[in-house]
């Protein structure tokens, strides 16, 4: 009872907010992977113009979301009526302000169904930004059709919508009842696009950028390991675009978008390694994604570590199966998993293909186990999930300094205290 009452509260108070000040812009990113990374892309670029308020964590659900959008700090305490009390006297504040932002881009999660066209009740977008149709939180949505419906209902409220043509099948259009509706991706069938004209490890992509308001390409670089770190960067450029940018701000928000923690990002490993980080989370659609980067890369020796992907249901078992026989015996020279699903799924799969593969229960072990058979020069993919799996911890056997701990993802002090029982209990 409370909690709803707090809701409903936040929420009204969010409507309040935009009432009294009708000229900020509200992008919305939702999708089923890649919208902490869209959304901190977007925030990037649209900083080159505008004031722009972004939570750099995943604040993306109905509690958090309404906090996220003021810019008021989530109370320490939930339970804690005067925390609470503190709360809404500083969103009171806020609204009668003047405004502090232009634009704030937000993130919207949903892992049950209901939950997007919950966020309609009180948010009207100016912009959403739709990124994956993939499988998410499958013990609750059971199919992708279901996921497709979720996800794209952020078009019934939104006023424009932006969606990845690249990681969303064309046979979900049917569900999207907004028909104000753009593209983006990385080949010339979306309306805005990224083609990529040279790519390297260190430097990233330089290319050309496409829009349909602009009669000429915008030259641009774009700090991203592989193609589909390329889309974040895309649809940040398409805002940039229908939010009124330049080509010479846009093409400088680009060049600004660095990787973050956890996802793709590139480190220094022992033996002159190259570590490709993408421990943040792990899906189908991302892992897929991750191991062909992996296989780009012209290295003596390539090991691919591998975690459980959570969350999947009834489809795990198909899901993991499907990336064990993405493992190329030719292209891999380890394949090291983390997790029972992976262990259970996964490894059979990536055996019958001939992979020499290696199983843990644990993420400590298997990094010592990667430090001992990696050669010089090797490049090492770990990708992997949040709960029980916490690959970040392997990193930190192979990282070259210890300095580079603190690009990894979840080094917070109540993080590493919550894994170091996790992994005392094992």
């Amino acid at each position: 009872m409370f909690k709803t009452f707090v809701q409903k509260k936040l929420e009204s108070y969010v409507k309040v907010y935009f009432q009294k000040h009708p000229d900020i812009k509200l992008v919305a990113v939702g999708g089923s992977v890649g919208k902490t990374s869209t959304k901190i892309a977007i925030a990037t670029v649209l900083s080159e113009k505008f004031r722009v308020r972004l939570q750099e964590g995943n604040h993306n659900t109905e509690m958090s979301a309404p906090l996220a959008i003021l810019g008021v700090d989530y109370p320490d305490n939930i339970k804690s009526i005067s925390n609470w009390l503190a709360v809404f006297k500083a969103i009171r504040y806020r609204i009668k302000q003047p405004t502090d932002v232009d634009v704030i881009v937000q993130e919207l999660g949903s892992d049950r169904i209901g939950q997007i066209p919950h966020f309609g009740t009180y948010l009207s977008p100016d912009i959403a930004v739709v990124t994956a149709i993939s499988p998410e939180h499958m013990e609750y949505f059971k199919t992708i059709n279901a996921v497709a419906k979720e996800e794209l209902s952020i078009a019934d409220f939104s006023k424009q919508i932006l969606i990845n043509r690249d990681d969303i099948d064309g046979v979900f259009a049917k569900y999207l009842t907004n028909y104000r509706v753009n593209t983006y991706g990385t080949t010339a069938s979306a309306e805005y696009h990224f083609i990529s004209e040279n790519y390297s490890s260190e430097n990233g992509h330089s290319g050309h950028f496409f829009a349909p308001e602009f009669s000429e390409s915008i030259p641009a670089t774009i700090n991203a390991l592989g193609e589909h770190t390329l889309r974040p960067a895309t649809a940040a450029a398409a805002i940039g675009v229908k939010l009124g940018m330049n080509a010479v701000e846009i093409a400088g928000g680009l060049a600004k978008i660095q990787p973050i923690p956890g996802r793709m990002n590139i480190l220094h490993g022992i033996k002159n390694s190259t570590i490709i980080d993408d421990t943040y989370n792990s899906s189908p659609l991302a892992a897929e994604s991750s191991i062909r980067v992996l296989y780009q890369l012209t290295v003596p020796q390539r090991i691919a570590v591998l975690g459980s992907m959570n969350e999947l249901g009834d489809t795990s078992a198909l899901e993991h199966e499907k990336i064990g026989k993405m493992c190329d015996p030719n292209q891999l020279a380890w394949v090291i998993t983390v997790g029972d699903q992976a262990e259970q799924y996964l490894a059979p799969a990536a055996k019958s293909r001939g992979c020499q593969v290696k199983s843990f229960k644990n993420a400590l072990i298997a990094g010592a186990f990667v430090r001992g058979v990696l050669e010089e020069g090797s490049a090492i993919l770990f990708k992997g999930s949040e709960g029980g799996i916490y690959l970040e911890e392997a990193v930190k056997e192979i990282l070259e300094s210890t300095e580079d701990e603190i690009k990894l993802v979840r080094q917070s002090t109540e993080w590493l205290a919550r894994k170091e029982s996790f992994f005392q209990n094992l």
